[in-house]
């Protein structure tokens, strides 16, 4: 009863309360941001990541400009549910290069983190134009419109340094043969080998079938490599973290 009584004098002192409460907070504070002055990095780093090709950092920027991240997150939960209908849990290393990561708490459209080689290109397309035609009940608006827009390098330099200043590993070849990668990855009859070197992994391929390189061809080679990079039936977590 002592002990309650003394908490019942602490309830009843604002200025007690108010002191104890700070108190509280700052040492659950220092002891859960304490150990992070003592880590190198808090990213565990996981092979086969790599920044995004000049391309696919193109299609991404569409993706955010289109606000498709007001109905798909880029965030798999560890939770059983989430992990079988989506695949492995997102890892804090798939979005170190992202700026701005695509999280979210909402979804009204299925999460997008592993979408990557799920779909072909052609049903992309398809689902991009009229998504009601693939899915008769979606609610999601149709972006035909960017079959028609070019997808221009004019400015792929200054976005991969912008990037870089921001810590993002472009090396100085990366930002020179920009222009000459984002051109590779859409056309299958350029040289594609420096850029493969570049980026390992990249997808090179016409992504909607048409001349020229749209911002739906941009967009699609970004769609198509989310979740690729990681090999997930070799991967080990570092349980010592």
């Amino acid at each position: 009863m002592a002990i309650l009584d003394k908490h019942a004098v602490i309830e009843k002192n604002a200025t007690l309360l108010l002191i104890f409460s700070f108190l509280v907070v700052t040492i659950g504070g220092l002891v859960e941001i304490t150990p992070l002055f003592y880590l190198d990095n808090t990213i565990e780093k996981v092979d086969g990541m790599r920044p995004y090709t000049p391309l696919e950092l193109t299609g991404r920027d569409i993706y955010i400009r289109e606000g498709c991240y007001v109905c798909h997150s880029q965030m798999i939960r560890p939770l059983r549910d989430e992990v079988e209908r989506y695949g492995h849990y997102s890892l804090a290393a798939e979005s170190m290069y992202d700026h701005p990561f695509q999280w979210g708490s909402k979804r009204t459209g299925p999460d997008l983190a592993r979408v990557g080689g799920r779909y072909s290109d052609d049903w992309h397309v398809d689902h991009l134009s009229n998504p009601q035609s693939v899915v008769p009940e979606s609610v999601m608006p149709k972006y035909a419109f960017l079959l028609n827009r070019e997808a221009s390098p004019k400015y792929i330099v200054d976005r991969l340094k912008a990037d870089r200043r921001v810590g993002v590993p472009y090396t100085d070849e990366m930002i020179a043969q920009a222009r000459a990668d984002f051109e590779a990855q859409a056309d299958p009859d350029k040289d594609s080998d420096g850029l493969l070197q570049r980026y390992p992994g990249a997808q090179v391929r016409n992504f909607d079938g048409r001349p020229g390189i749209s911002e739906m061809d941009a967009l699609i080679a970004y769609l198509q490599m989310l979740g690729t990079l990681v090999d997930f039936s070799t991967f080990i977590p570092d349980e010592s973290r």
